[in-house]
């Protein structure tokens, strides 16, 4: 094993200053153009997503190009319907909200009453500030104008991901004409890309199936607009940690407040969301992913941090499937593979010639 060379020591501090600038300078350059990236994340994430049915319906005798046409007109006439749902849900709850106003505004008296029989005396003008109906009003306009600059952004993701599905048919050849030697980074970007479809399929059915069972708990429950509450509990579930209780915080609230619901309701609901997050958070999802496929809870949480500053509420979303993008690319290449340790649970063995489709597979004995 060769020793390094005291020039070789030298260089270490300029090169780690240089990596670091070149990180500030890639980092402020995302946050600049936040609005161009988060349309462009997505539409890779969801185009990443949908060649998996491309692949199916391949391997069942379509051609790849009718299985792309196939897979759009399926995701083209599911998500505007849902979208449709959605929109005249939420339209439902901003026509209750006075009702609500007014409810909670009656809970808000029947408590500074309570307080005020145990002798504290609270300011009624402060808090009455949070229950003003001019600041709802205010707040309505913005919640419909973020929606309609939604909905354009939704149209530009739907245009990048019918581009990009098309643009995969042809990518291994055009990396196979722009390299001399494409077999090895076509290797590495073959596991890159598998073991991404994977986790984006595994964390995408994990995250349905949470807003589905949210949406019959809210049914079954009896609490108003559930399919927004499912539709929310999907969302969020992509954020780390704090995403699935920010999910219950709504619908909880308003069947407590709500007439027909109670402590005891609401209770209830609190109960079927945490029974739902644990038992597909905790049991099933890092049984299907594999322990390689998670991160450790501080890289987690930093990466709700780092992502969010980023790109604000989309980077939140989409923080644990960057880093672990960020993660798997990183895994990928021999090199670069012990940051790809460090950033995981570092609860299993890894060995040193291990590859990134093998950390979803059980570890080896001596004798295999």
């Amino acid at each position: 094993m060769s020793k390094l060379s005291d020039e070789d020591y030298r260089s270490v501090p300029l090169n780690a200053t240089l990596a670091i600038a070149a990180l500030v300078v890639i980092i402020a350059g995302m946050k600049v153009g936040a609005d161009l990236l988060v349309p462009l994340l997505l539409a890779v994430f969801i185009a990443v997503v949908c060649t998996s049915p491309v692949q199916w319906l391949h391997r069942w005798g379509l051609s790849l190009r009718a299985a792309v046409c196939v897979t759009l007109l399926v995701l083209l006439a599911f998500i505007p319907l849902i979208g449709l749902l959605v929109v005249n849900s939420f339209g439902t709850f901003v026509e209750a909200l006075p009702e609500i106003e007014s409810r909670l505004y009656e809970h808000y008296w029947n408590l500074l009453n309570a307080l005020a029989t145990h002798g504290m005396a609270i300011n009624p003008d402060q808090l009455g500030q949070l229950f003003n109906m001019e600041d709802v009003e205010s707040w309505v306009p913005k919640v419909l104008g973020e929606l309609g600059n939604l909905f354009v952004q939704a149209s530009i993701v739907a245009l990048l991901v019918i581009f990009m599905l098309f643009e995969t048919l042809n990518f291994r050849a055009k990396i196979s004409l722009a390299l001399e030697n494409p077999a090895p980074s076509l290797k590495r970007f073959s596991e890159f890309s598998l073991t991404l479809k994977r986790y984006l399929a595994v964390k995408t059915m994990i995250s349905l199936a949470t807003g589905v069972l949210v949406w019959l708990s809210c049914l079954i429950v009896g609490v108003d607009f559930p399919l927004l509450w499912g539709v929310l509990a999907f969302a969020l579930n992509f954020i780390p940690n704090i995403g699935s209780a920010l999910a219950a915080i709504p619908p909880v609230l308003l069947l407590l407040v709500a007439q027909d619901g109670g402590v005891v309701q609401a209770l209830l609901l609190a109960s079927a969301y945490l029974a739902i997050n644990f038992i597909l958070g905790n049991l099933i999802e890092p049984r299907v992913m594999g322990q390689a496929l998670g991160l450790s809870t501080f890289v987690a949480f930093l990466s709700l941090v780092v992502w969010g500053w980023i790109f604000g509420v989309a980077g939140m979303l989409l923080s644990v499937v960057l880093t672990m993008t960020l993660k798997i690319a990183l895994d990928s290449h021999p090199q670069t593979r012990w940051i790809a340790h460090l950033l995981g649970p570092g609860n299993r063995k890894v060995g040193r010639d291990s590859q990134p489709g093998d950390a979803c597979k059980p570890p080896l004995k001596r004798g295999d």
